[in-house]
């Protein structure tokens, strides 16, 4: 939506001739000094491929004579939107430490089935999301390549007893 000028300083009880000499006004050398360090930190930024966060960047920073805080450099950096790319720690998801039994491998690699429901194979993997891991294990008839049952969880359990068989309804699982 846009106003008249006149309208406006008014409202804000500015004058125009005042108005007019704020939008028309040559940026202050603080100003100056804050669109430089700008232009130095997202050079950074990007030659460090967006890995490098506020403490990095002011190191280079002070290489090339500049003397700003890594808390300036921090603060700008959050201004500006630039979020460092972090590297995620590898969690180990598997623990063979336990006294379960464990089935003999009777496939041997013979992955040819000649009828459907001769032959299921599972797997279980681990799926990332904001609000933390989920645990998918899946049943898979080999015959037909299709998934015959799931289930899904926020820990990596025996869950057998709880697999979901595609088609039926979440209340009789």
């Amino acid at each position: 939506m846009k106003f008249r000028i006149q309208k406006m300083c008014r409202v804000l009880k500015v004058s125009k001739s005042g108005y007019y000499q704020w939008l028309n006004r040559k940026p202050s050398a603080r100003e100056l000094e804050r669109q430089k360090r700008r232009r130095r930190i997202q050079h950074y930024f990007n030659h460090f491929k967006r890995r490098a966060g506020s403490r990095p960047t002011t190191a280079a920073l002070r290489e090339e004579g500049h003397k700003w805080s890594s808390k300036t450099v921090e603060r700008c950096m959050k201004a500006m939107g630039l979020k460092s790319i972090v590297a995620r720690k590898y969690k180990a998801t598997t623990n063979s430490n336990h006294s379960l039994p464990v089935h003999d491998n009777t496939l041997n690699q013979d992955f040819n089935v000649s009828a459907p429901n001769k032959v299921w194979v599972t797997d279980i993997t681990y799926i990332a999301t904001r609000e933390g891991w989920l645990y998918l294990a899946s049943v898979m008839d080999l015959f037909s390549r299709k998934i015959v049952g799931w289930s899904l969880g926020s820990r990596m359990t025996r869950i057998s007893d709880r697999c979901v068989r595609p088609g039926l309804r979440a209340a009789q699982t």
